[in-house]
């Protein structure tokens, strides 16, 4: 039964019900993944309790047709990058390049500047259009030396990571060819660029206020002597580097650089070396249909691909005797990895489609359209979409799809420009999604070795300070019509 703005006072209860059924599907996989259960198990677990207890007789047909199709295709589409971020990653910690940069950056900005290198690092990889799931994976092994040589607890890594890759260059800075800048731009007949000055004064106040607040917690942390933590006890720590001398900073620098400038070239490149689409024939036995794949729709995972073998072949042509000794075990232990963060955010994928697919969120949506500032408007009801879905991208390009005209109607009457409705709903995409059954909040998690309990709380306060960025963002055009 549709939930629908004129209801009957049945209709009202239903539509009441299943609006309570989505929270607390989305409240009990929040609880079990911050508890520290497997969302692999729960996701589905979570997902099928909402529809049983909206229509018991679909809770089969959406396990199948929606859950698992969603799963397996972002696994089609994303476990290869997983794969070869994690092979990336392992690689560089093996060839002791992790170790290389972090003795750099300690000698050029200082220990006591850790957080800054890092953050800076991820920022650069992001906004150079490497994928933030990527990002994690080769930015952690020199994050964890880095932590370890400047004595800051390794619970404050994930945080770190996180403002730097999940925030002001994801979504805010001008430019950024990141999902979540682009996908508003065809609702809004905008670019990439849109509101550059809105997006970095947005992308300003991100990084200051995120990294005063990580100082802060690194200078409490030295005040009570907490210091990086007992290697022993700690989990998925990097492989320490085992060769006589390490490489020169530069060169150990080359690969990540060669990644983000392979990316971009890549990104150019593959369309005009297939065209639209390519097609071939599956088989040379039998009648099988043509395989015809458009090239619009998997050139920017291709080009990530690419770019991370470029990585992977610079690594082992300047170091191949260091990771050739550790290269069986770091493999296997790499690919396990892959497959844990792979598995948990298509499972994540699968919970927030069949989420969307149930009248409760339509009762959500609606309620959200009832705001009446405009740009509040948009930036509420993206923001909490993607939170409910656990999705940045996912929860925009729902709000988009129903709302875009809704919100395009509305800022014509302020005469709000465009500009401004592409980068609030951008920046609003990143603001909630980071929830803790967040894909990329588990699987930074795994990475890194940790848990929502030891870390989130850092975490979730990089999300309320992106979040209030957008309400910033908003306030200052009001205030000044920048755009």
């Amino acid at each position: 039964m549709a939930c629908v703005t004129t209801l009957s006072a049945l209709d009202s209860k239903v539509c009441d019900m299943s609006f309570l059924v989505v929270l607390a599907a989305l409240g009990f996989l929040m609880f079990v993944a911050y508890r520290g259960y497997s969302v692999i198990l729960f996701a589905p677990v979570a997902a099928l309790g909402a529809v049983l207890l909206t229509d018991p007789s679909l809770v089969a047909p959406m396990f199948t047709g929606l859950f698992m199709e969603k799963l397996v295709g972002f696994l089609k589409l994303y476990f290869p990058v997983f794969l070869l971020g994690a092979i990336f990653g392992k690689v560089i910690e093996l060839s002791g390049f992790s170790k290389a940069i972090v003795a750099g950056t300690i000698k050029l900005v200082g220990a006591s500047r850790a957080m800054l290198s890092i953050v800076i690092v991820c920022a650069l990889l992001t906004y150079g259009g490497v994928s933030l799931f990527v990002v994690v994976f080769a930015v952690y092994p020199f994050a964890a030396e880095l932590f370890r040589q400047s004595n800051i607890p390794k619970r404050l890594i994930p945080g770190t990571i996180a403002l730097g890759a999940f925030t002001f260059t994801m979504d805010a800075l001008p430019g950024t060819p990141q999902i979540q800048n682009i996908i508003p731009a065809s609702f809004f007949g905008t670019n990439a660029w849109a509101a550059p000055w809105l997006g970095t004064l947005g992308g300003v106040f991100v990084l200051i206020v995120g990294l005063t607040y990580l100082d802060r917690r690194r200078r409490a942390a030295q005040a009570a002597g907490e210091g990086y933590g007992d290697p022993e006890t700690l989990i998925n720590e990097p492989t320490p580097f085992a060769g006589e001398k390490l490489a020169n900073p530069f060169l150990a620098v080359l690969p990540l650089v060669l990644v983000g400038v392979s990316n971009k070239l890549f990104t150019n490149w593959i369309p005009q070396w297939y065209g639209d689409s390519v097609s071939f024939d599956p088989a040379v036995i039998g009648n099988a249909p043509e395989v015809v794949q458009q090239t619009a729709k998997i050139a920017a995972i291709w080009a990530v691909e690419g770019a991370l073998l470029v990585g992977i072949l610079t690594v082992l042509a300047f170091a191949w005797k260091p990771v050739f000794k550790g290269f069986a075990e770091g493999s296997r232990s790499a690919v396990g990895g892959a497959l844990l963060a792979g598995m948990n955010t298509a499972s994540e994928y699968g919970f927030g489609a069949v989420i969307a697919a149930l009248p409760g969120f339509l009762v959500v949506a609606n309620a959200l359209s009832a705001i009446p500032n405009p740009l509040v408007n948009e930036a509420i009801t993206v923001t909490v979409l993607a939170g409910v879905t656990g999705s940045a991208s996912g929860g925009m390009s729902i709000a988009l799809a129903a709302m875009a005209d809704t919100f395009i109607a509305n800022a014509h009457a302020a005469q709000i420009p465009m500009e401004v409705l592409h980068r609030v709903a951008s920046m609003a995409s990143g603001g909630m999604d980071t929830l803790p059954h967040n894909g990329a909040v588990i699987t930074l998690l795994a990475v890194t070795g940790l848990t929502h309990r030891q870390s989130y709380k850092d975490i979730f306060a990089i999300t309320i300070i992106k979040t209030l960025a957008v309400f910033v963002v908003i306030g200052l055009f009001y205030a000044t019509g920048l755009v």
